[in-house]
Order: C-alpha cells, then structure tokens, then sequence
C-alpha cells in the first residue's frame, strides 16, 4: 500500500516541479528587471515606444513583479511539503523492510520492536527528533555565517564610485559567488558527514549483544523519528519561511511602507524566513531519504552474524567522528569576531 501511495507521489511530479518553479522565476524576474537599471537609459521609454510599439509603465511594472514574487513565496511554501512527503513514503516503506529483514534473520517479531515500552524505542524516537533540530540549526548557521562574510568583504572591497554607482566590477560579484558557494560547501561536508557517521554507528550499535535483541529496536524507532519529525519540521520552516517573505512583501506593495521602521522589521524576518524557506526545509527531503536508505543497508550489515563481534567497537568510533563533525557544524561555522580596524 505504501509502495503505490509513493507511486502517486510521484505520479504527481511533473505538477509539483512546476508549481515549485514558479517561485524562482518570479523572484528572479524581478532581480532582472532592478539589475538592468533599465530605467536609467537614456530614452529608453522613446525607444521602446518605437520598436515595440508600446509606452512603458515603470512603476506598475515593478508593482506586478513584486506582487508575483509574493504569489511565487506562496507556491514554493505549498509545494516543498509534497516533495518531503514522498521522501517520508518512499522512507516508511523502507523501513517495514528493515523491520521484515530483521524478523526474518533474529527471529524479532515486529510488535516487540515498535513496542513503546522498551526503552530502546523510546531512546531512538529522542535520538532521531535530535538529529533533525540539529541539522535545522547547522544549515541555517552555515546560510548565516556565509552571509556575513559576502556582506563584510562587500563592505570593505566593493567601492562604488560616482562612475559607477549603481554596480559592481565582475570580479567583485565572482568574490561574493566564490564567498557564498565556499561556506555552502563548508557547512555541507560537516553535516553530510555527521549524518553518515549517525547513520553507521548507531545501526552497529543496535546490533544484538548476546541473547539480547532488543538493541535493535533503536535503530529502527530511529529512522522512524528522522521521517516522523522531518516531516512536521520541514512542513513547519516552508510554512514560517513563506510568511516571513510574503510579509515583506505586504509592506512593500500594499501598504506601501517600504524604507520604514516596519519595512525594516520584515526585512529582519525575510532573512530568518530564507534559510528556513529555501535551505533547511527542502534539505529534509535528501536528509530522510539518505538516512533511511543508506541506514537499511548498514542495519544489514550490522545485523550479520560474522560483524557482530566487532560491530560494537566500530560503532563507537564512528559515533565519535559523528559529534566531532557535529561541533564543528556550529563552532567552526560561527560568525568570525570583527578585527580592530588600523587607526
């Protein structure tokens, strides 16, 4: 039954990726249309009289653009959630055959390792709830951190002249993209790797020790935390992102308070509405999906009897390796403390 509820998931992706992209291409044209600086040219208005046969309105066009970008946030926010739920059905059907594989080789019937009363359980559901709030903070420190350093290299290196006031040199706009893209890449190898390590070192450590099977309820209770509360948080930051972007734009277009204390305020929430929106939320759907797939395979692994005798140790180096990566994805991603500038 869950195999066909993904199949309908999926049958309906076509319809989801282009709802999906309607944001971005809202949001970009209106980036365009104010990088263009089209209303700077000389004659411009003239010349697309001429040509094109119309007389332009700058000022409704950049209300309609601003409107649609508002309508985009509203349809990014309602359709990340259908991608995260096929990446929940596609993971709950991978652990009914974890749960199946585990059956077929301990002998473990299926209630007594869903079972609420053994502690196990219990500890997997908290573990896995842990390592999604975790990832939901890590993602939006390294969106966080990376930010401060493109705006302070812009700060002190990006000097407009009377020449030129409105835009900056092409090397300087490939620093910032190169600023961007290293601190990304930075937050991405310490979660990635954090997430490997949970992944294989709790699936060893599940492993039986002795005659007692019951280990194994962890990792299974574990997996089932990662879907259950990936869900609900993605569902939540694609929501709360959304708001605070489309909140913004209230200002903006219907209130017509932009450059006021209270545009100023929701300027504030867009830049925790962002990484929610568009960093944390929709990196769910890969974190479920990767966890879930790659801890079947590990639980196999574990399970065996020829590992177990060393499943233990391995277990617990590699849990260590984890929570090194975990530190490093706050403390090595915190924003670097200003330099006294030389009086």
């Amino acid at each position: 039954a869950f195999g066909l509820v993904a199949f309908g998931f999926l049958g309906m992706g076509p319809v989801t990726i282009a709802v999906d992209s309607y944001g971005p291409v809202t949001d970009n044209a209106q980036s365009v249309y104010e990088l263009s600086l089209i209303e700077e040219i000389p004659d411009v208005a003239s010349g697309i009289e001429k040509y094109y046969g119309f007389k332009p309105d700058f000022e409704n066009a950049k209300r309609y653009l601003e409107e649609n970008d508002g309508a985009g946030n509203t349809f990014k926010a309602t359709s990340k959630p259908v991608l995260i739920g096929t990446a929940v059905v596609g993971a709950t059907t991978m652990i009914f055959s974890l749960i199946l594989v585990i059956k077929e080789t301990l002998g473990i019937q299926p209630e007594m390792i869903l079972n609420l009363l053994n502690p196990y359980t219990l500890l997997g559901f908290i573990a896995g709830g842990a390592v999604i709030y975790w990832f939901s903070g890590a993602s939006m420190q390294a969106v966080t951190t990376g930010a401060y350093s493109a705006v302070e290299f812009i700060k002190h290196n990006i000097k407009l002249g009377a020449e030129d006031d409105k835009c900056a040199n092409l090397s300087n706009s490939k620093e910032v993209v190169k600023i961007c893209t290293q601190y990304a890449q930075k937050g991405m190898y310490n979660i990635f790797i954090a997430l490997f390590g949970f992944a294989l070192a709790l699936a060893c450590l599940s492993s039986p020790a002795g005659e007692n099977n019951m280990p194994v309820s962890f990792f299974v209770s574990y997996l089932i935390a990662i879907a259950v509360f990936g869900l609900f948080q993605a569902v939540f930051m694609a929501n709360a992102g959304g708001c605070w972007d489309n909140a913004k734009k209230i200002v903006e277009v219907d209130m017509a308070e932009k450059g006021t204390e209270l545009h100023a305020a929701t300027v504030v929430g867009d830049t925790v509405g962002d990484p929610f929106k568009d960093t944390s939320s929709v990196a769910m759907n890969p974190i479920i999906k990767f966890t879930t797939l790659f801890g079947l395979l590990a639980m196999e692994i574990a399970i065996n009897p020829q590992f177990q005798a060393y499943s233990k140790t391995v277990g617990w180096i590699i849990l260590a390796i984890a929570i090194v990566f975990v530190i490093r994805s706050f403390y090595a991603m915190r924003i670097p403390q200003r330099k006294e500038e030389n009086k």
